[in-house]
C-alpha cells in the first residue's frame, strides 16, 4: 500500500492530460530542452573565454606599469 500501482500513475497521467491538453505537453517540453541547450551553451561560451590569453592591451599596460615603477625608484634615490 506505500508505493505506487500502475493503476495509480494511470490515473495520474489521465488528470495531467486534462489540465493541460495533449498538445502543450510536446511544448512544454520543447521550451524545456531549448533552456537546457542554452545553458550548456553559456557553460562552453563561459569556459572559452577562460581558455582564452589575455588581450594585447592589457599586457601593453602591464609592460607599461613595470617600465614605470623602476623609474619611480630611481627619482627616489636622486
Amino acid at each position: 500500500m506505500g508505493s505506487f500501482s500502475i493503476w495509480h500513475w494511470l490515473i495520474v497521467l489521465v488528470i495531467v492530460l486534462l489540465l493541460f491538453g495533449a498538445g502543450k505537453i510536446p511544448k512544454l517540453m520543447g521550451d524545456m530542452a531549448k533552456g537546457v541547450k542554452a545553458f550548456k551553451k553559456g557553460l562552453n561560451e563561459e569556459d572559452e573565454a577562460a581558455a582564452q590569453p589575455a588581450k594585447p592591451a592589457d599586457s601593453a599596460k602591464i609592460e607599461a606599469d613595470a617600465a614605470a615603477k623602476p623609474a619611480e625608484k630611481d627619482a627616489a634615490r636622486h
